[in-house]
């Protein structure tokens, strides 16, 4: 990977912050390009920077105050859709991840993770938009397999068409709107037309939601992750 991956860090524990922060410093590709204990300051900070040192992924703490990590990223998915974010948390419930995923995070770690796993997320949310371990794997087939939750999740009033499917399989591959309008023969205005109706019909925000929502449904593969 050529490309250098740009993370932030929010943690109110400064052992934690600095810690992650050294664990990445050994990584060629990756580097921390900004640090805050708190999500009011992680806010001003994030809004004073230029769009070469903003960040690809943000690492969010759960439990902090004033604000809490739950809803910093509902201000962060509000103000930076396309801002990429894995939750970091001692407290790994079943409940917790689908809250999260509901919101369009990438990804979900306790922070007792191993050092690859910790890696390997970063890495494959920076490639594909999300990451999922074996256990968040069980944890969303257990939604599947619960008409209540999984509608909970994206409340639809209506289904995707074929071709709808279609272009979610091609987002789930990182195609672009020009790409997928010449696999699919359309054009990319129309690729994007599609794009924003599906958007509107799952409830999403950003093509994480997208991708979230072909993995729970079944459109798109895990195994392809």
């Amino acid at each position: 990977m050529n490309s250098q991956i740009k993370i932030a860090l929010i943690d109110d524990e400064q052992l934690i912050l600095e810690g992650v922060k050294m664990l990445l410093s050994n990584e060629k590709n990756i580097s921390v390009c900004l640090t805050s204990n708190n999500g009011p300051d992680f806010i001003e900070k994030l809004g004073s920077l230029s769009e070469d040192d903003f960040p690809n992924i943000a690492l969010v703490d759960v439990q902090m105050q004033p604000m809490n990590g739950f809803e910093l990223v509902e201000v962060l998915k509000e103000k930076y859709p396309e801002l990429k974010i894995i939750i970091l948390s001692s407290h790994y419930k079943t409940s917790i991840l689908g809250y999260m995923v509901k919101l369009g995070v990438s990804a979900f770690l306790p922070k007792n993770s191993h050092r690859k796993t910790f890696i390997d997320a970063i890495t494959m949310v920076y490639k594909n938009g999300v990451f999922f371990t074996a256990e968040d794997h069980q944890m969303l087939f257990t939604y599947m397999n619960s008409s209540a939750k999984k509608k909970s999740l994206f409340e639809m009033e209506d289904e995707l068409s074929e071709r709808e499917k279609d272009v979610v399989k091609l987002i789930c591959q990182e195609y672009t709107n020009n790409e997928i309008g010449e696999k699919l023969f359309i054009s990319p205005r129309t690729v994007e037309s599609h794009r924003q109706r599906i958007l509107e019909k799952i409830g999403a925000k950003n093509t994480v939601g997208i991708v979230i929502y072909a993995v729970v449904n079944n459109i798109y593969s895990l195994d392809k992750i």
